[in-house]
């Protein structure tokens, strides 16, 4: 479906509250005509995350619930706080501790009845496969999986749009800017995993010692070489 075709209709944002998401979230309000957010309570390391998500919404005028879903995952540093998001995944060393099995499959199956019941075919999500930490599950081959999985469980067409699946994280940056949002991103949304909001940096907060805030770093002072952000 054409951006054109889908702008008199609503969608609903898997909205974290961070860098991705929020820049989801702005796209979406130039491509649709009503838009909402959903996010997820799941016990993450970072739940300052949801904080900022409210805050980013009431910016955006979007309407905003949470949904607790706390116990449904595991097996991951970001829901077992004792354990270094800097490390391998206990199960998988070709993935970060940080990765949570089934995260973005049960937020989709999730999302997906909670916009059936309003009327929403079409759900925002900020996955990538280009510059991420190695997430099976933010895989485009993945999205389409779910799109075409939640559609027969429904019986009504459901749509998955990922604006930023083949951007580098300093295109994205470069997306922020063009959405007028920079300044947003850089200081209200929320990436590092371990929940820092102590340190600023020209990228926004957080500290280089985790995955999440050293891409977001790079992919900024990237952004920023090449001039597509100042």
């Amino acid at each position: 479906m054409s951006l054109q075709a889908i702008s008199n209709t609503k969608c609903l944002v898997l909205f974290s509250g961070g860098q991705d998401s929020t820049t989801c979230l702005f796209w979406a309000k130039k491509q649709f005509a009503q838009v909402e957010a959903l996010g997820f309570r799941y016990g993450q390391k970072h739940d300052v995350e949801l904080t900022q998500a409210a805050l980013i919404a009431e910016l955006a005028q979007v309407p905003f619930n949470v949904i607790d879903v706390t116990g449904l995952l595991s097996g991951s540093a970001l829901t077992e706080h004792d354990k270094d998001v800097a490390d391998k995944h206990e199960l998988n060393e070709s993935l970060p501790a940080s990765f949570v099995p089934g995260r973005n499959a049960l937020f989709l199956a999730i999302a997906s009845s909670y916009a059936y019941t309003r009327g929403i075919n079409d759900i925002v999500g900020g996955m990538c496969q280009t510059d991420f930490s190695g997430y099976p599950d933010c895989r485009r081959v993945f999205a389409d999986s779910m799109q075409t999985t939640m559609t027969l469980a429904l019986d009504q067409d459901v749509r998955i749009h990922t604006p930023l699946m083949y951007l580098t994280k300093a295109e994205t940056w470069k997306l922020a800017n063009e959405l007028g949002i920079l300044s947003i991103v850089r200081d209200y949304s929320h990436t590092d995993y371990n929940g820092d909001r102590t340190t600023y940096n020209e990228w926004g907060y957080g500290k280089l010692d985790n995955d999440a805030s050293r891409l977001r770093a790079k992919g900024y002072l990237e952004a920023k070489d090449n001039g597509w952000i100042e």
